[in-house]
């Protein structure tokens, strides 16, 4: 916690005017007349009002000298953080050439009657890429790999795997060239299902090949029902798609593949057929974060002194993406100065430059004075009337974009040939600029630590200061490793409508999970293992069967539903309302008085608890109680409210 900073003098108005009688009664005691009408006690007032009022200001110092501290030890607000997501643009109709948007696009979502459009923008050049089918080949997993793209054009039927399909089997789809970060549509016709599998989990993944393996794609709709049927399946193309030589044949790879079954997963007992292929290119994914990227910002001219600094105009700087380019004038054109933390390894003719990110002001290389009365220079110093500017940084951020998956729907920008918008995971990463309150929490943990991760503790603290946007952090030693540490990163999500999470919302993503790693790896111990990961999540289902009155069954149901949702949730819920905590068992009795709070009169007939495995839905035994490990959280996994109307005599 903070030091504790001093009352100097706790003494108010009445305290002041009460002594002053007193004095009065002890100096003057011929002066009895100490009621407000007295002149004498109307000058008390106006004096205990002035001393009042500096006894405010007096109190103030320990707060101003605290923040010159702070100063002094260096202690810097953080910046607020800018929100990212995926956002998807789809054209009007497939082109016959390549579609270029811009870096800068600006989407938004769409405002509201209270709230203002949130405005977001790509962070690169995207190119829409035309595509089409020109070889179809099929690779059984063991045996040699069969081109039947002249098959296909004589409109013959084609088995997609082997008569008995095997997991590894693949069916390849080539195009002209690859289509990073493309919205591809596999259309397919067939007149033969293949048997046996569900429709609605087939046992197929989508690929694309990266140059060294393939890539895991996310899919859209799949009309065919795992090959079953007529339909397309909408297939996001990952940025590092490639073109490869696979069978003699250079083209952009993609493929359909036979996964290993889940347990209780139906499988293919034969081979589905295709008879007519086409692949179109249908939009492009791009990332846009919240935030403006601004450019060619004059800060003035240098009077080649050291120690200058300048302030742009529209604060505060974003430093969690690429840092701010700062550039000074010279006889050979601009030359660029390198952003850095500190000046304490700059020698005299370095051109380094300080960001104070949120306030927006740039510092130059100040001059030291030794003990013997030489200067020592921290660095280079602009020449005297040099121009200065900034030629690119990024302002805006903060928890306001945030938004759910959909809310990003509006094309600000004009951009030929693309119909809509839309982003399929919420954006998240955006967080607000410290306070100077929780500055003042932060500096004796910086004293204490010293930049070095030793104690669980450090590695939480550092770990919340090198990615902001994570919602929890808990550090545990390993527990098959003696000289390992784990650190488990829960990141913050934006729940669905119905604030309800899915579990891919809480797996952090890489970037993150880089960021804290880059960050701890150069302060923990020398000698110590460091592995940082998502938690283990143990899956909860919970059946209810509960008794309302008439007409109040569909009340009660969400009731009853959003108190289990929100009451087991890995990052409100819990008994604090800050996240379910870690290793906390799930108990009958409890999640009984939660259900109960919720739906008030109603009467619960029979709760059951039940684990689950998020990823493949198996559900275990019932139980009333569910262990759950010592670095391992809860996540509500689809339950279950049955609500009955009360007869006349359970109403009584």
């Amino acid at each position: 916690m903070a030091l504790p900073s001093p009352n100097l003098d706790d003494r108010r108005f009445q305290e002041l005017v009460d002594e002053a009688k007193r004095y009065v009664q002890q100096r003057a005691p011929e002066w009895t007349d100490h009621n407000v009408s007295d002149p004498g006690v109307t000058l008390i007032e106006t004096f205990a009002y002035l001393v009042d009022q500096l006894l405010y200001r007096l109190n103030r110092v320990p707060d101003k000298n605290y923040t010159a501290f702070l100063d002094l030890l260096g202690i810097r607000l953080f910046p607020p953080a800018a929100a990212s997501a995926d956002v998807d643009f789809w054209l009007s109709a497939p082109q016959p050439d390549t579609v270029v948007l811009p870096a800068g696009t600006e989407v938004t979502t769409t405002r509201g009657e209270t709230d203002d459009a949130v405005v977001f923008t790509t962070t690169g050049e995207l190119h829409i890429v035309p595509s089409e089918l020109t070889r179809l080949v099929t690779a059984p997993r063991a045996g040699e790999q069969t081109d039947r793209t002249r098959t296909l054009a004589e409109g013959r039927d084609i088995p997609c795997f082997q008569a008995a399909p095997e997991p590894g089997d693949a069916l390849l789809f080539g195009l002209p060239t690859a289509v990073p970060r493309c919205i591809v549509a596999v259309r397919l016709d067939s007149r033969v299902e293949g048997v046996g599998v569900d429709p609605r989990q087939p046992p197929l993944v989508w690929e694309a090949w990266h140059g060294s393996g393939w890539q895991v794609c996310e899919t859209g709709p799949d009309t065919t029902g795992g090959l079953n049927r007529p339909g397309e399946v909408i297939v996001y193309v990952p940025a590092g798609h490639r073109a490869s030589v696979i069978g003699g044949t250079r083209a952009g790879w993609l493929r359909c593949r036979v996964t290993e079954p889940e347990p209780g997963q139906p499988f293919y007992s034969e081979s589905p057929t295709v008879r007519e292929a086409s692949v179109f290119t249908v939009g492009g994914t791009m990332c846009a974060e919240h935030a403006v990227t601004v450019t060619d910002v004059p800060l003035g001219t240098s009077e080649g002194v050291a120690g200058q600094t300048f302030r742009v105009g529209r604060p505060p700087v974003l430093l969690d993406g690429a840092p701010p380019v700062v550039e000074v004038s010279s006889a050979e054109g601009w030359q660029r100065w390198d952003v850095v933390e500190h000046f304490g390894r700059s020698g005299p003719a370095d051109r380094h430059v300080r960001v104070d990110a949120t306030t927006g002001e740039f510092a130059f290389p100040p001059a030291l004075r030794e003990p013997d009365g030489t200067l020592r220079q921290c660095g280079a110093v602009p020449p005297k009337g040099a121009q200065v500017r900034v030629a690119r940084y990024r302002t805006g951020g903060g928890p306001a974009g945030n938004v759910a998956r959909g809310a990003i729907s509006v094309l600000r920008s004009s951009v030929p040939y693309v119909a809509r918008v839309t982003n399929r995971e919420a954006a998240r990463g955006g967080v607000a600029g410290e306070t100077v309150a929780n500055a003042k929490l932060r500096a004796p943990e910086a004293l204490r630590m010293q930049e070095r991760a030793v104690t669980a503790e450090d590695y939480e603290i550092l770990s919340r200061q090198a990615a902001p946007s994570v919602r929890r952090v808990r550090c545990l030693p390993a527990a098959d490793d003696p000289g390992a540490v784990r650190v488990l990163v829960v990141p913050d999500a934006v729940p669905d409508e119905g604030d309800r999470l899915r579990f891919e919302q809480l797996i952090p993503s890489d970037r993150v999970l880089q960021a804290i790693t880059s960050c701890l790896d150069e302060r923990r111990l020398i000698g110590t293992r460091l592995v940082v990961e998502p938690p283990v999540y143990q899956g909860v289902t919970v059946v209810v069967r509960l008794t309302a009155a008439p007409g109040d069954a569909d009340r009660v149901r969400e009731a009853a539903l959003a108190a289990l949702f929100g009451y087991l949730d890995p990052l409100r819920g819990g008994p604090e309302g800050t996240g379910w905590p870690f290793g906390r068992p799930v108990q009958y009795g409890e999640v009984f008085g939660v259900v109960q709070r919720a739906t008030g009169d109603a009467l619960v007939e029979e709760i059951r608890l039940f684990p689950a495995d998020p990823i493949t839905g198996r559900r275990g035994a019932p139980s009333d109680r569910i262990d759950v490990g010592a670095g391992a959280l809860v996540f509500s996994y689809q339950h279950q409210v049955v609500v009955t109307a009360a007869g006349p005599e359970e109403r009584g």
